[in-house]
């Protein structure tokens, strides 16, 4: 009977040993094994691991990424402007033993240390520019500049900062009318600046269009009377070979005659008075 109790005891002890000896790693999260409070080792992958039991005892950290949302805090512009900033940011852990050793494994003082170096290059950032700078990089650009200002600062704590973005970034309510006032009055100050440009350069254009058409035609004139005097002239060439003969200039002169005869005789009337020393009278008389 004492046989059989000892062997379950010892069974029970056994199971126990066993199951403490056991530790199981999720997808999601990084398993600290330690020793007397010392990080022994690091497992990274999902599965089934052991340690050794009473010595050895496990800490979980999150693999996955994580959200860090700042409070909402006063920046200054570079023009001496309050601007209200209120952001976050997406972290991770990619260093697990360093992340230990930093920050004793603390959730809490990793985000105090990434409260303190987000605000503070955002801060930079926003003081290096003007209030009208930083409203009109609020697309994206303003981020690249705080990721870039905060640089690989975190990788000391086993720390990466993924994306930085603000949830807002605006005026006080108590200024905020007459900026955006001022604002609109600059930018139509602009835009007619850029107005009276554009008709200054289509004028110029429109001048030198006219100027040139202008030239185009006179050319295209002085061509044309080139033209028609070389025309004229290459007409009364042929008329004078044609008729430079006596019988072809008499030819000439009697069809003249006779055309001149026609353009007389108009209207219902068609009788003609000639005289005898008419050049017309002189042609029916055979002369």
């Amino acid at each position: 009977m004492k046989m059989k109790k000892a062997a379950l005891i010892a069974g029970i002890l056994g199971a126990v040993i066993i199951g403490s000896s056991i530790t199981i790693t999720q997808q999601n999260e990084y398993k600290l094994i330690r020793q007397f409070g010392k990080v022994d080792r690091v497992i990274c992958e999902p599965g089934i691991s052991f340690k050794i039991p009473l010595i050895e005892r496990t800490q979980s950290l999150p693999k996955e990424t994580l959200l860090y949302d700042l409070e909402a805090s006063d920046v200054i512009t570079k023009d001496k402007k309050t601007m209200i900033s209120d952001s976050y940011v997406l972290w991770r852990i990619t260093d697990p033993l360093k992340f230990a050793q930093t920050l004793n494994s603390s959730l809490e003082n990793s985000e105090s240390r990434i409260n303190t170096a987000v605000y503070n290059a955002t801060k930079n950032v926003i003081s290096s520019l003007s209030q009208d700078r930083v409203i009109t990089s609020r697309d994206g650009e303003l981020s690249d500049m705080v990721m870039e200002a905060i640089g690989d600062n975190m990788e000391q704590y086993g720390i990466e900062l993924i994306k930085f973005e603000t949830k807002q970034l605006d005026l006080p309510d108590d200024n905020k009318a007459a900026v955006y006032e001022r604002m609109i009055s600059e930018r139509d100050n602009i835009a007619a600046t850029y107005k009276a440009e554009g008709d200054s350069e289509a004028k110029v254009i429109q001048n030198k269009t006219d100027k040139e058409v202008t030239i185009q035609i006179s050319d295209a004139k002085k061509q044309a009377e080139i033209l028609k005097a070389e025309g004229e002239q290459e007409y009364m060439k042929i008329l004078s070979q044609a008729y430079g003969e006596d019988e072809r200039s008499e030819f000439y002169s009697f069809v003249r005659s006779l055309e001149a005869l026609k353009a007389s005789m108009q209207g219902e009337n068609k009788t003609v008075i000639l005289s005898s020393d008419s050049p017309i009278a002189q042609i029916f008389e055979g002369k």
